[in-house]
């Protein structure tokens, strides 16, 4: 994944809807404030700037994750992240994304 595709617009309801239907763990890296103005009920909250250090945490989910934000920046970042120590993982982008899904 490209630096440019972090920000792509795309419509990710059927990658989303497949990964919901595979149990996948939504992990909203938003700040505590953004996550205590509201959520997505059942959902993880690690701030992206902890994810390093809490990777062996997510990878032990032994789930497929859909990583949400504000407006799919900070969960691009993760993503890539993620991606690249093993995780399967996607970008939901806004955490409503997700939230329309359930």
């Amino acid at each position: 994944m490209g630096f440019f595709n972090l920000f792509t617009k795309k419509n990710m309801s059927a990658e989303i809807k497949e990964y919901l239907a595979k149990g996948a763990v939504i992990l909203d890296v938003r700040t505590k404030e953004e996550w205590d103005e509201g959520h997505t009920e059942g959902a993880e909250h690690i701030v992206l700037t902890v994810i390093p250090l809490e990777v062996e945490k997510i990878k032990s989910w032994n789930k497929p994750v859909i990583a949400v934000c504000r407006s799919g920046g900070r969960s691009g970042q993760a993503t890539q992240f993620l991606a690249n120590h093993g995780v399967d993982v996607i970008n939901g982008g806004p955490w409503q994304n997700v939230d329309q899904h359930l």
